[in-house]
């Protein structure tokens, strides 16, 4: 197995001091704002970046250890394969998150829809473009009517 290294280039703040209690998706987010400090070194690579509404965030799930293959996500009472769902305890512990761009001070962005706990390191930032991002899908798996679930179900503390 080969082993990967990556650099947090900044760090995710959020009114989510615990991870219990927290929105499991940012559509069960909507308007909760937070804000990203990209480190000095990185803050040129924010150029250009206010143009797009919207940013997808790669990050690490940093108050979690170790995993599990199957887990019981959040929206289910069943065991599923770890790829199968989104729970933080994952081989790799990387999130992912679509969050709104409100506006861009040097090397801080402001932003809503956090569904991230506060502190959280940031691997990465990429623009969301929906004719590069959005698809159209023919099935969603066990998630098939339980998404519309997401808006009101928050995180325990089963994947410390």
């Amino acid at each position: 197995m080969k082993r990967v290294l990556y650099q947090s280039i900044g760090i995710i703040h959020s009114p989510f001091e615990d991870i219990a209690g927290m929105p499991i998706q940012t559509t069960g987010a909507s308007g909760i704002p937070g804000t990203v400090t990209v480190y000095a070194r990185f803050a040129s690579a924010l150029k250009d970046l206010d143009g797009f509404s919207h940013i997808i965030l790669l990050y690490h799930f940093h108050r979690c250890r170790g995993f599990s293959v199957e887990v019981r996500p959040f929206l289910d009472q069943t065991t599923r394969g770890v790829f199968a769902t989104r729970v933080p305890r994952r081989p790799n512990r990387i999130g992912i998150s679509v969050v709104r761009l409100v506006k861009r001070k040097r090397n801080v962005l402001y932003i809503k829809d956090v569904d991230i706990v506060e502190g959280t390191p940031l691997l990465d930032i990429k623009p969301y473009v929906p004719e590069f991002d959005s698809r159209k899908t023919e099935r969603i798996g066990w998630l098939a009517g339980k998404v519309q679930n997401v808006r009101g179900t928050r995180s325990d503390d089963r994947f410390r």
